[in-house]
């Protein structure tokens, strides 16, 4: 598969950091970061490089030559005239005759590409945009799927958001089918997100791609120095789902939220005063932060499946307005006993997944590559304990509505 870089922009954001040379130059670790990407993709069997470039573009071009000597083949557009971040594209359509990675040049990442094409080709849509969730959703880009993750809404910086919603950005990494590419938008510069993806919305055919792998951009001087630091930690490295990640997993009632017994109503739902904080220390530790709670209210007829997205909606949105977030989240709807009044009869079952059996906490494992002896089941329940243990985690237990950063710090404070 060819990979296409956008590696013109100017990055006057930065221009503190280094303002003669292209924004995909910065060097982190001692490298370009465009290198770093390169790299990073190479050894992953990507080996057939497009780079567009504008601005300062042949300090670019000077340094990687035809790409021979990274153990790569690299050709250029040269965008002398400005035809925004998409325009090149359109100029590239001969050579874009197959599925292609589009990446932005300005960022740091580690991901398993390969599983990312993967899931792209399961999908079989002409796009799959690779998201995660971030410590700002509140003024970044969203992007609202369906439970198959078919893209239907796309909302920028500027337009009016719901009261509540997922903490789902888009990262800038994506995979275009060349069909995308079969009619130019009538206009001279061309924007990938407005004028390019956000069209395809509500259309059945652009999916969003999940991941808690590391994708950051060096944007700022501030993401600069973070992203820095990350690299020199290898925690850019670790996060790649290609090497087995740790957890926290969190119980939700009395745990996250402030227990009031079966939770109903959405207005019931209320961060326990230390949640947001506890699970910020997760996200900035090598733990993932994963919430496994059991949701008998839908089985017993209580609560509809769409009223709980829209509870762990709020969720995120409290979580993420105090800069924390959570990287996955696995509930069971099922209940084994009978009798109750609008009880959904299908969901009356013994399953595996109600908690205190293993099943959610198996499924991340599978889903993120999780190793579950190195991992951590933080609940205010027997069944939490049970079923952490009954998984190969480590467990604490903290009292109802008890403090859960207190939990956080003493299960880091073991692996130092």
């Amino acid at each position: 598969m060819k990979t296409v870089i956008m590696a013109g922009g100017k990055g006057t954001r930065i221009s503190s950091i280094a303002s003669d040379i292209p924004k995909p130059m910065i060097r982190i670790g001692g490298k370009p970061v465009l290198q770093l990407e390169i790299e990073s993709l190479k050894k992953q069997g990507f080996v057939d490089f497009i780079i567009t470039i504008s601005h300062l573009g042949y300090v670019i071009q000077d340094y990687f030559g035809d790409g021979s000597k990274f153990g790569v083949h690299i050709e250029y557009f040269n965008e002398v005239k400005p035809l925004g971040n998409a325009g090149a594209l359109y100029e590239l359509k001969d050579k874009l005759t197959e599925d292609f990675l589009l990446i932005n040049g300005d960022v740091l990442f580690e991901f398993d590409a390969n599983r990312f094409v993967k899931y792209h080709e399961e999908k079989g849509g002409l796009v799959t945009l690779f998201t995660h969730p971030n410590s700002h959703p509140y003024d970044s880009g969203l992007i609202l799927a369906d439970k198959d993750n078919c893209v239907y809404k796309w909302l920028s910086k500027e337009d009016e958001r719901p009261e509540f919603y997922k903490n789902r950005v888009n990262a800038g990494i994506h995979i275009l089918s060349p069909k995308v590419l079969e009619t130019r938008p009538d206009k001279e510069k061309v924007d990938l997100d407005r004028d390019v993806l956000k069209p395809l919305c509500d259309k059945g055919c652009m999916y969003a791609y999940d991941s808690s792998e590391y994708v950051k951009d060096m944007g700022t001087p501030e993401r600069y120095a973070q992203v820095c630091e990350d690299l020199l930690s290898g925690k850019t490295e670790r996060r790649s789902l290609s090497h087995k990640q740790k957890a926290i997993f969190l119980d939700r009632d009395g745990t996250i939220n402030k227990y009031v017994g079966f939770l109903r109503d959405i207005d019931q739902f209320e961060l326990t005063e230390s949640a947001a904080e506890a699970i910020k220390t997760i996200n900035n530790s090598e733990y993932l932060a994963i919430v496994v709670t059991n949701q008998p209210v839908i089985a017993r007829g209580e609560v509809s499946f769409d009223e709980l997205d829209e509870i762990h909606m709020k969720m995120e949105t409290l979580l993420g307005k105090e800069g924390a977030y959570i990287d996955g989240l696995y509930f069971c709807p099922h209940h084994p006993h009978s009798g109750y009044e609008g009880e959904v009869k299908e969901l009356k079952i013994d399953c595996d997944c109600r908690k205190p059996k293993p099943g959610m906490l198996l499924k991340a494992a599978e889903d993120f590559n999780i190793d579950l002896h190195a991992s951590y089941m933080i609940g205010d329940s027997d069944n939490d304990m049970a079923a952490g243990s009954a998984a190969g985690c480590k467990c604490i237990r903290i009292d109802r509505d008890g403090d859960l950063l207190k939990a956080v710090k003493q299960a880091l404070n073991k692996e130092i």
